[in-house]
């Protein structure tokens, strides 16, 4: 089911009906990428209508970001877990390493995928991890010839956003997988090069809160939050 949120779709599932959803598809070879949308994507994508097109025919979008929430129960929608984008990606990961699917890491530094792939092979055990590439091989022929040899079920892409996503839409018509994730920082995450925030402000939705007082800088990004719910509550009233 999806919710319209500012002219944008965002999916009403929780991880449990997502999972059921991405693998029906891979067992139907029915490719979907997956985006994460969040306030500050939103407010992007009202000026900016080449955004506003890659969200909307993206096939599963998540409600990665408390202010979502908020807007949904603004507007009686019914949207009320978050999904992250990291915790999406954890999740289509214990999910695949049960189902014996095979998953592809492209993206970010030299070594990065490499060490994400081993983070993910202990948090996971028997988990199918059938190739790496960093983000900075120049040749796309090379890379797509990669992942194609590797026959993986799911890619996740780490080169932030909207670039991954549109590298997905560019490529996924000539690439083996059914399922894409655009990932952004997930595998630095994962290979211990930056710090998530701490389970407290992760379950209560505040993990841009710790963001702030980590990075004060990011404070003019943040203030998307509340003009985003006014413009939300304002649509509302219309």
């Amino acid at each position: 089911m999806k919710e319209i949120v500012l002219g944008v779709k965002v999916n009403t599932e929780d991880y449990d009906g997502l999972m059921v959803e991405v693998f029906d598809r891979i067992e139907r070879k029915d490719k979907a990428l997956v985006v994460a949308i969040n306030p500050e994507k939103i407010m992007k994508a009202k000026e900016d209508p080449s955004l506003m097109k890659l969200l909307n025919d993206a096939e599963i979008q998540i409600p990665d970001g408390i202010g979502v929430i908020l807007a949904s129960k603004l507007q009686k929608g019914n949207i009320t877990s978050r999904v992250t984008g990291v915790d999406m990606m954890l999740r289509l990961c214990e999910e695949a390493a049960k189902r014996n699917k095979p998953i592809f890491l492209y993206g970010g530094k030299p070594g990065v995928a490499e060490q994400a792939k081993a983070k993910l092979e202990t948090l996971y055990p028997g988990i199918n991890i059938v190739g790496t590439q960093d983000g900075y091989e120049k040749n796309n022929d090379v890379v797509r010839a990669k992942i194609n040899e590797a026959k993986p079920d799911l890619l996740f892409v780490a080169m932030g956003s909207p670039r991954q996503e549109n590298w997905i839409n560019d490529n996924r018509d000539t690439l083996h997988p059914t399922i894409y994730q655009g990932v952004g920082g997930s595998f630095d995450v994962l290979a211990g090069n930056v710090k998530r925030a701490p389970a407290f402000y992760q379950k209560a939705g505040i993990e841009w809160l710790y963001r702030l007082m980590k990075e004060p800088s990011r404070l003019k990004r943040q203030m998307a939050l509340p003009k985003f719910l006014i413009e939300v509550a304002k649509s509302n009233k219309k």
